[in-house]
């Protein structure tokens, strides 16, 4: 289990997605941000995924430990960050995205290893008390899929890497999935409930 006041003091040293980006490279920024104006024009969120965000009643903070030379980062957290800002907790919304860089919590990193390996994304969910709800990374399954299918391999795609409008939608879709299964996780929790009077 991951200690929580750990996860507290690092979310808390992370940053939103805009100031996580500029901390790259000229070039790594130019990669995010083609990638992530790229998806808005090709593979937009649809009027479903945005109403069900809208409709979340439980605060989800989402703590991303990434690496802006990562080109697994560049082709997913773009996406987090599209999602989450249907709902930003800044302007009274229920989710609350920050990221940090693996290098920078190597604390957090080596307790969220996953197969033994330092991957990131890595993407943690924590509930309102700042408590460890769910750990997903470093790839959505349609992301495995698409690398498996083009060479089976270890190595991380190169940021820049052409990526087809039928794979970000669906890449989008399966960090949706698993962004509405920690919602419903926190809205049908007793504790909760008890709380908020629901």
């Amino acid at each position: 289990m991951i200690n929580q006041s750990l996860l507290q003091i690092t979310f808390h040293q992370a940053v939103p997605y805009p100031e996580y980006v500029a901390t790259g490279t000229h070039h790594q920024q130019h990669s995010w941000n083609h990638f992530d104006q790229l998806s808005r024009e090709h593979a937009p969120l649809t009027s479903a995924q945005i109403d069900l965000i809208k409709s979340f009643t439980r605060p989800i903070n989402i703590l991303v430990l990434s690496g802006t030379w990562c080109g697994d980062c560049v082709h997913q957290c773009p996406l987090f960050h599209q999602l989450a800002e249907v709902s930003p907790a800044a302007l009274g919304g229920m989710i609350d995205l920050r990221f940090v860089d693996r290098d920078d919590a190597s604390e957090l990193a080596e307790a969220a290893k996953i197969c033994g390996g330092l991957r990131v994304p890595t993407v943690l969910f924590l509930n309102e008390d700042m408590e460890f709800v769910s750990i997903v990374g470093d790839r959505s399954l349609t992301r495995y899929r698409a690398i498996a299918a083009k060479a089976l391999g270890a190595s991380c795609p190169l940021p820049g890497a052409p990526v087809p409008a039928d794979e970000i939608a669906d890449t989008r879709q399966d960090w949706l999935n698993e962004l509405e299964r920690v919602h419903l996780l926190l809205r049908l929790s007793p504790k909760l409930r008890q709380r908020h009077h629901d």
